[in-house]
């Protein structure tokens, strides 16, 4: 998502970064007065609301990459994705909130601020508030429908969010099926994926690869944001003053702020955020009401449903969550490890999946197709501990000489059968028609182990909300 990254700043002082380190940074921030002469605010919020604002800046990318991600066309100068971003009190959560840029809205009464000739308050599609009026009439324009007070306004454009992911190293992300959108040039295989900075372009600007359009969009945006989380905060950014200082210059480069937002505010603002993780966000979508709201002169919008919406926003203002919030567990202790050998290898460890069907709903009978002692009991356990419904009494194999773990499954639960494959690399899926819902797994000489994995989380209550621990891959 082009603004995303943005949150990225939020986190990148968690470390400790150096003051040195970041002062020279504060000059490659672009300035912007979107506060200048407003009148009659909404009462500010316990905590920070940022809004943050992605720009259609396609007019700063090469012809290459045009033509490599597919950004023909002319910029809109239009903000082509609009998040208010609410950052608690203690700095211990944030939850994130995505505005759809097609939302019906109402532009205040205003004044062109490069011809001057005023204008009464009318109806637009909330993207366009920028092309009329820039920040101001955007920040004017969302707090009105809100009622939040904005502290803070940050805008990225796609040149920033390009060359951050790549800064980082690339963003994993894990879909349970085939994405696939001509316009954008997106092409996903299901799967766990290392995207660069053009293919998470693509991911999150694809709006046809499914009928959710704008909406689905906006859900990988949500995604996608929570897996630069947890990259940024996990791969040691942010200790490393060196990694620092090259995403913040990449990041900031193209970024505007207000004038009241810079590198030492954001490092001051996030020095408490020591333990940010995934786990410490949320995300959601404003609730909306009517799809396809016809509007004279504006065409087809969409209609909030005003009084969930009031109620989410209500929830901003007084600094409470929008899910529940589980503090993440301490890692267990582990004894020391001998000295590696010189030449020893880490041991590989596979990626983990997200798939169609949820571990839970699958039911599982493990048998022992080998000669080895307790191979049957070791997978039940893995299964089990992966979230399967294992039986909990593996049985041994009539043939144990099994070379290769099988499979068998009827083809009426073919996609249950798909996930525990996952859950099994390298294992062999075979059809018996007539088998029913209990999946039979034979153990073979192959197993090593069993790889994580867990359904695409749906959103939940009034809200449609997820935590960003469960968006991410397992």
């Amino acid at each position: 998502m082009r603004l995303a990254t943005t949150l990225s700043v939020l986190v990148l002082g968690a470390g400790g970064v150096g003051h040195a380190v970041v002062t020279s940074l504060d000059g490659g921030i672009g300035r912007v007065d979107p506060f200048r002469d407003m009148k009659n605010r909404p009462q500010g919020s316990r905590g920070t609301n940022i809004l943050l604002v992605g720009t259609d800046g396609r007019d700063k990318i090469t012809p290459e990459e045009k033509q490599k991600y597919r950004l023909g066309g002319a910029p809109c100068h239009c903000t082509d994705t609009i998040m208010m971003v609410h950052v608690s009190a203690e700095r211990d959560r944030v939850s994130v909130v995505s505005l759809p840029r097609d939302s019906y809205a109402e532009v205040p009464e205003h004044t062109d601020g490069a011809t001057g000739e005023k204008h009464a308050r009318h109806p637009v599609k909330l993207n366009a508030a920028y092309a009329e009026g820039g920040p101001s009439l955007t920040v004017r324009t969302v707090e009105g429908m809100t009622g939040l007070k904005i502290d803070h306004y940050m805008e990225v454009d796609f040149t920033s969010f390009m060359k951050t992911v790549d800064v980082v190293g690339g963003v994993q992300i894990c879909t349970a099926r085939p994405m696939k959108d001509s316009y954008t040039g997106l092409d996903l295989a299901a799967g766990t994926h290392q995207l660069g900075g053009g293919e998470a372009l693509q991911y999150v600007r694809s709006r046809h690869t499914d009928g959710s359009a704008d909406l689905g969009r906006m859900q990988r945006q949500q995604r996608f944001l929570a897996a630069l989380v947890e990259k940024a905060t996990s791969n040691g950014v942010l200790l490393n003053p060196v990694k620092f200082r090259e995403v913040a210059s990449s990041l900031l480069s193209s970024v505007r702020t207000d004038e009241g937002f810079g590198v030492e505010e954001m490092l001051s603002f996030t020095a408490a955020m020591k333990g940010f993780s995934p786990s410490s966000s949320d995300f959601t979508t404003v609730p909306l009401g009517q799809l396809g709201f016809q509007v004279k002169g504006v065409g087809s919008t969409v209609k909030w449903d005003d009084a969930k919406a009031k109620k989410l926003f209500q929830l901003l203002r007084d600094d409470k969550p929008l899910a529940p919030h589980a503090p993440p567990k301490p890692a267990p202790a582990k004894p020391a490890a001998p000295p590696a050998a010189k030449d020893a290898k880490p041991p590989h460890k596979e990626p983990g999946a997200v798939v169609e069907v949820a571990p839970e709903q699958i039911r599982v009978q493990v048998y022992n197709g080998t000669r080895t002692d307790g191979l049957g009991r070791r997978v039940d356990d893995a299964l089990h501990a992966t979230g399967f419904r294992t039986s909990r009494a593996p049985l041994a194999s009539a043939n144990l000489d099994m070379h290769r773990t099988l499979i068998e499954y009827d083809p009426r639960w073919d996609r249950s059968a798909k996930s525990l494959a996952l859950a099994l690399p390298g294992s062999e899926l075979r059809a018996v028609k007539g088998l029913g819902a209990t999946m039979k797994v034979t153990a073979g000489a192959d197993f090593k182990d069993v790889v994580p994995v867990r359904a695409e989380e749906q959103p939940q209550g009034d809200f449609g909300t997820v935590t960003g621990d469960r968006v991410v891959c397992p």
